[in-house]
């Protein structure tokens, strides 16, 4: 991983996590403060995740971290359960045998329990296996920036975080599983219950903006 492989990690891991609070403006100097990397690898971080919605650039304000909404939320699963399922399918035809080995084992790993960011790291790990044995490289481009705003608003706004660890973590092994025994119906049916979730999960957000 070079440096600038390294800022995208490091900047898209803070925006997730809130670190870099939704709605709030920075700066690049504040950004290289805090990752610490140079400049050259921040600025070119910077312009890969503006085209993903993780970042907003403003030429004479600054980089905007976007607000977190609900609306954004269930837009970006409409098309993150299309996309996936199509991903899910693939893969359980065209998973190679070393690639369904990793995910049985990843699979096994994710019996286990987990901090937060163990958790999203496991997760990160899941949806790159699933990427890869797809064996379409469009794919990652539509992927990757979908499921990485829906993980900043799940980070965001766990309460409950064992049991959501725990129901998020089943329903991803569960995915594992039927593609690693090249099982599509199997794999689409998981990667459905997996974006009913989130979906259940941005809803009870709702749900308790509305009581306070």
């Amino acid at each position: 991983m070079n440096k600038t492989e390294q800022a995208v990690a490091m900047l898209q891991g803070m925006i997730e996590r809130g670190e870099l609070a939704p709605g709030s403006m920075v700066s690049e100097r504040t950004i290289v403060e805090l990752i610490g990397l140079g400049r050259t690898p921040i600025r070119e971080a910077i312009q890969r995740l503006a085209p993903s919605y993780m970042i907003r650039v403003h030429a004479s304000r600054g980089i905007e971290i976007p607000a977190i909404t609900v609306e954004d939320q269930l837009s970006r699963l409409e098309v993150r359960r299309a996309v996936e399922v199509l991903a899910v399918d693939l893969a359980s035809k065209r998973a190679s045998k070393t690639q369904r080995e990793a995910m049985q084992s990843l699979a096994s790993r994710l019996e286990g329990q987990f901090t937060l960011q163990e958790y999203t790291d496991t997760i990160r790990e899941t949806h790159a296996l699933i990427l890869d044995a797809a064996g379409n490289r469009y794919l990652g481009s539509l992927m990757l920036p979908l499921q990485g705003l829906s993980r900043r608003f799940w980070i965001v706004h766990a309460r409950e975080e064992n049991s959501d660890i725990l129901r998020g973590r089943d329903l991803h092994r569960a995915i594992l599983t039927a593609i690693s025994e090249r099982d599509a119906e199997a794999a689409t049916a998981a990667s459905r219950a997996l974006n009913d979730y989130l979906v259940e999960f941005a809803l009870a957000v709702v749900a308790r903006q509305a009581a306070r």
